[in-house]
């Protein structure tokens, strides 16, 4: 049996972030979930997740979970066989995007976690489409059962995130470089600059999607996420 995938959703969201992929994928490999919202720094949270993962695993993470990713394939090159980096951002927080999280922040311990998520999670940020009400429901869902303890955290997290460059130019596994046409918040030609620092690296632009393309186009990522996971080992 290949390598066992791991999966890391984004900020505020859950295993239902990956439902398709996760019914479609387990079809033949062993699938995890880990959740990206135990420390208030991004090497927090990966070192906590590193003793709980297999000992060798095809990483996947979208968004907050792929800047996670990077920072498990710079702790631990090892042990990642391949990585999937979708709808993210290398690159670390400049002072004014660090300082828009603080209202963020102070209306979530206010109590105010539903408007905080509608305005975190915008319609914009996904492709035109007449699903875009539902999936944002689903994300808002989704935020709401974490909690606002986690939205701190994790927003500090992302805060205080390192710059990935070093650690992508270093990458010697296949990648998949993955983002929907439509992302307003990591749009396609942030993807590119990714996929040009990564050797052997893939990009896939996925059509009728946007920020979140594994809810928005679920069928074209989990055949992405294939052709990846069929993809030969490169020589380290």
């Amino acid at each position: 049996m290949q390598e066992p995938i791991v999966l890391l959703p984004g900020m505020m969201c859950d295993a239902r972030l990956f439902a398709h992929q996760v019914t479609d994928l387990s079809k033949d490999h062993a699938v995890m979930v880990a959740p990206v919202s135990q420390g208030e720094r991004i090497s927090e949270i990966a070192s906590a997740l590193l003793p709980i993962l297999p000992p060798k695993f095809a990483l996947a993470g979208l968004s907050m979970g792929g800047i996670v990713a990077m920072d498990i394939l710079r702790k631990a090159p090892e042990r990642v066989t391949r990585i999937a980096l979708m709808d993210t951002n290398p690159l670390a927080e400049s002072p004014t995007s660090a300082a828009a999280y603080e209202p963020w922040i102070v209306g979530a311990r206010a109590g105010r976690l539903d408007e905080v998520l509608s305005d975190f999670m915008r319609p914009e940020y996904l492709a035109p489409s007449v699903a875009r009400a539902e999936i944002l429901n689903q994300v808002r869902d989704m935020g709401m059962a974490l909690g606002p303890e986690v939205f701190v955290r994790q927003a500090r997290a992302l805060q205080r995130r390192r710059d990935q460059q070093s650690v992508l130019r270093k990458c010697k596994c296949p990648a998949l470089v993955l983002c929907g046409e439509h992302d307003a918040l990591t749009p396609v030609k942030r993807h590119s600059f990714m996929a040009e620092l990564i050797p052997y690296a893939k990009l896939e632009v996925i059509a009728d999607a946007g920020h979140l393309p594994v809810l928005e186009n679920p069928d074209a990522v989990t055949a992405a996420l294939r052709t990846w996971m069929r993809q030969p080992f490169v020589l380290k």
